[in-house]
C-alpha cells in the first residue's frame, strides 16, 4: 500500500533537499531493510532523536564492498550511528549448523546476501574510510552482546570486544535510548567524543583503567579469557551479574595495551519514557521504497502487535535478553497501549485481530518483587528457577485488565497472545483467574509454552523448572477448555544438544513426548550466541555459576543423535534412533509396544512381535456392503 516517503525519515539526497536541509546532524546505518516501527531498534533510535530536534538520515542496507555507498548522503555534522539489524548478523546468516541460510526477513522480498557477516565491524570501518575522523557509535544488539571479549561460535574462537575491531568512538549497549540522546546532546554542545567516557549504557576504551567514573571490578583481559577456559567462565559470570542498573558496576577489561571501559547499564526508562518512546510518529511499515521488491516480510509478525514491556527476569541461560535489556521490567500505561490500538483500528488492512500484547515475556508488567527495586536483582538465584523465590511478586491482574479493556476497544474482534508465556509464573498467580481469561478470549487455536527439556539437571542448565511443573500447567490448560468448550492446543518448544543434556538425557526426552503424544515438526538445536551463559557452557565445558564441569555435545553427529531422537517416527531419521538407543542401552524401546520408539529391523524380531498369518490359502475376499445398506436378515425356517 501506497505511504508518502517525507513521513519516513530520509533516505536519500532529494528527501533532504525536499525538507530544505542544508545539512543534516546524524547518519543512521542499519543492516536491516528501513521500516519505521517500534519493533525495529532503528526506527527508535531514529525517532527519539528526529523527536529531540535533530535532523536523522537512514542509510539501510549499504553495498560495503565500497566506501562510497557510505558517503552517498553527504558527511553529517555531529557523528554516525552504526547497528547490525534486530538480530546479530551471524544468526541472520547461519543456521546452528553453520549453512547458509536461503532467506531473510528483515530483507526486501527475503533476500539473503544484503548485510555483510559480523555486519557492525564492517560498516564502521567503511565510515572510517568514507569519512574519516567523525564520531562513530555503535549499538544494536549485535554490539550490545559482544560488547566484551566473546566466543564466536561462527569462527571458533575468542574474539575482542566489537568495540576494538570496529574502530568506533562508542559503543551503547542495551536499548539504547537514554545513552543515544546522551550523546548526541555532548556532541551538539561540542564536547569531543574523546571526552564522552561516562555516560552510563555504554563502553568506551581507555588507556588505563582510571579513566573509569563509576566503582568498578576488573574481570579476566582478553588475551586470559583466550588462553583459559577458567577464565573465560570467571569473567563472563561477573559480566552478567554487574548487568543491574541499580547494584552494577563498571567493569574493566584489558585489550593488549588498552582497556574496555564498560560503564553501568542505563536506568530503565519510566513508565511515561516508555509511553513516549512507543508514540513516536512512527508510520509503521516498510519504506516504499522497497515496494517492487516485494515488501519486507518481517513486518506482518508485528503490523498488528503491540509491544507493552520490556525486560525479563525469566533467566533463561540461553537466551540473550537478559545480557541486553536486562532483568528489570519496564512497561507501559493502559492509556498509552489502548491509544496505540485504537489508532491500529483505524489502519486499512486492520481485519479486527490484535495479534499480540506481548514483549521479552509477555505477562511481566511489574518487578518480580520490591527488593529488586532496591537492591537490585539476586545475584546468587533466579527469579522462578529451579523453584519460584517466596518474595515473587506473580499477580496478573494489571495485564489482566489490561487486555480487557482491549477487547472492549470498537472494531476489535479479538486480542491474542503469541509471545513468550512464563508458564511457571502463571502458576503462581494467586487468583487463577488471568488463566481463565487467556483460555477463553486469548488465544489463536493454538498456545505455545517453552518447558524446553524433561531431564531435571538438563533443565537446571537452562535455568528453567522442571518438567512437573509444565506437566501441571498442562493438565489445568485442559481442564479448563474442556470447561470452556475450547478446542485449543498446546505446542511445547523443546531444545536438542543444550549444554547438560546426555544422549541418555535426549533419550529421556524421546520417551517423554511418546507418552505425551506429541513429536515436534520442527527441533531447534541449541545455538550457541555471544555472550550468553548457555554459550559460556558450550564453550568452555564449565558452568560459570558454579564453576563445575558440564557435558557439552558438540559433534555433528552427537548432535544428530539427539536430534532424531525428538523426532523419532520419521523415517530418515530411524537408523541414528537405533543408534542411540543401542549406544544408551534402551534396546528395550526397540519393539511394538506402545512405550517403543521404533521398530526392530526385520530378522531382530522381539518375544512381543504379533505373529504373522501362516497359512497358504488365501482367505476369502470379504463381501463390500455400499454404504447406507443394511444388513441382510437370515430367513426363519
Amino acid at each position: 500500500m501506497p505511504f508518502d516517503r517525507d513521513r519516513f525519515l530520509p533516505v536519500s539526497r532529494e528527501d533532504m533537499a525536499r525538507r530544505g536541509w542544508d545539512f543534516y546532524d546524524f547518519l543512521l546505518i542499519t543492516g536491516d531493510a528501513y521500516v519505521d516501527h517500534p519493533s525495529f531498534g532503528p526506527a527508535i533510535i531514529g525517532r527519539i532523536l528526529e523527536g529531540a530536534g535533530y535532523r536523522v538520515a537512514v542509510l539501510a542496507q549499504p553495498d560495503w564492498k565500497s566506501a562510497a555507498a557510505f558517503a552517498a548522503l553527504g558527511r553529517p555534522r555531529l557523528g554516525v550511528l552504526i547497528g547490525a539489524g534486530n538480530i546479530d548478523s551471524m544468526v541472520a546468516h547461519y543456521t546452528a549448523a553453520k549453512k547458509r541460510r536461503h532467506d531473510d526477513a528483515y530483507s526486501p522480498g527475503r533476500k539473503a546476501g544484503l548485510r555483510p557477516d559480523h555486519a557492525t565491524v564492517v560498516y564502521a570501518n567503511r565510515v572510517r574510510e568514507a569519512f574519516g575522523d567523525i564520531p562513530i557509535v555503535i549499538g544494536g544488539l549485535e554490539a550490545s552482546l559482544r560488547r566484551f571479549a566473546h566466543y564466536d561460535y561462527w569462527e571458533d574462537k575468542v574474539r575482542r570486544s566489537v568495540l576494538f575491531d570496529a574502530q568506533a568512538d562508542i559503543l551503547t549497549y542495551g536499548m539504547g535510548e537514554s545513552a543515544t540522546l546522551e550523546i548526541a546532546a555532548r556532541l551538539a554542545s561540542g564536547t569531543p567524543v574523546s571526552e564522552i567516557t561516562d555516560v552510563r549504557g555504554t563502553c568506551v576504551i581507555g588507556k588505563y583503567p582510571g579513566m573509569c567514573a563509576y566503582p568498578r571490578v576488573e574481570v579476566p583481559s582478553f588475551e586470559e579469557v583466550s588462553a583459559s577456559k577458567v577464565a573465560y567462565a570467571r569473567a563472563n559470570m561477573v559480566e552478567y551479574q554487574e548487568h543491574d542498573a541499580v547494584s552494577g558496576k563498571a567493569i574493566i577489561q584489558k585489550h593488549g595495551d588498552h582497556f574496555l571501559i564498560v560503564n553501568p547499564p542505563a536506568y530503565p526508562l519510566t513508565t511515561a519514557e516508555l509511553d513516549r518512546v512507543a508514540e513516536l510518529p512512527y508510520v509503521r511499515e516498510p519504506h516504499p521504497m522497497y515496494d517492487d521488491q516485494g515488501g519486507v516480510p518481517a513486518i506482518e509478525e508485528v503490523r498488528f502487535s503491540v509491544t507493552h514491556n520490556r525486560g525479563c527476569f525469566g533467566a533463561c541461560n540461553f537466551c540473550s535478553l537478559a545480557f541486553h535489556q536486562g532483568r528489570t521490567i519496564s512497561s507501559r500505561s493502559h492509556e498509552s497501549v489502548i491509544r496505540e490500538v485504537k489508532a491500529l483500528t483505524e489502519h486499512p488492512g486492520f481485519k479486527g485481530y490484535i495479534h499480540d500484547v506481548g514483549g521479552p515475556s509477555a505477562t511481566f508488567r511489574r518487578p518480580s518483587c520490591q527488593k529488586q527495586l532496591k537492591s537490585g536483582m539476586c545475584r546468587n538465584r533466579a527469579c522462578l528457577a529451579p523453584e519460584p523465590c517466596p518474595n515473587l511478586d506473580a499477580d496478573h491482574t494489571d495485564y489482566m485488565m489490561l487486555l480487557r479493556k482491549l477487547r472492549g476497544i470498537p472494531k476489535v474482534k479479538k486480542v491474542f497472545i503469541r509471545s513468550g508465556i512464563r508458564f511457571d509464573y502463571l502458576m503462581k498467580d494467586p487468583s487463577g483467574e488471568f488463566f481463565t481469561d487467556l483460555v477463553q478470549h486469548h488465544i489463536s487455536g493454538q498456545l505455545k509454552v517453552a518447558p524446553e527439556h524433561c531431564a531435571p539437571h538438563v533443565l537446571d542448565c537452562m535455568g528453567k523448572p522442571h518438567i512437573e511443573v509444565y506437566e501441571k500447567f498442562k493438565e489445568k490448560y485442559f481442564k479448563l477448555n474442556r470447561r470452556y468448550g475450547k478446542d485449543q492446543y498446546l505446542v511445547p518448544y523443546l531444545i536438542s544438544s543444550h549444554p547438560g543434556c546426555t544422549l541418555d538425557d535426549a533419550v529421556r526426552l524421546a520417551e517423554w513426548l511418546n507418552r505425551q503424544g506429541h513429536m515436534p515438526e520442527q527441533v531447534q538445536d541449541f545455538y550457541p550466541t555471544p555472550g550468553t551463559l548457555a554459550t559460556c557452557m558450550w564453550y568452555t565445558g564449565i558452568d560459570p555459576r558454579t564453576m563445575e564441569p558440564v557435558f557439552v555435545p558438540k559433534s555433528p553427529h552427537d548432535k544428530a543423535l539427539q536430534r532424531a531422537l525428538m523426532q523419532w517416527r520419521k523415517p530418515q531419521n530411524r537408523k541414528l534412533v537405533l543408534e542411540a538407543l543401542h549406544r544408551t542401552g534402551r534396546e528395550d524401546l526397540i519393539g511394538y509396544g506402545k512405550h517403543c520408539l521404533v521398530k526392530p529391523d526385520r530378522g531382530g524380531a522381539p518375544m512381543d512381535r504379533p505373529q504373522r498369518r501362516t497359512e497358504s490359502k488365501k482367505a476369502p475376499p470379504r463381501p463390500v456392503r455400499k454404504k447406507g445398506w443394511a444388513k441382510p436378515r437370515k430367513k426363519k425356517k
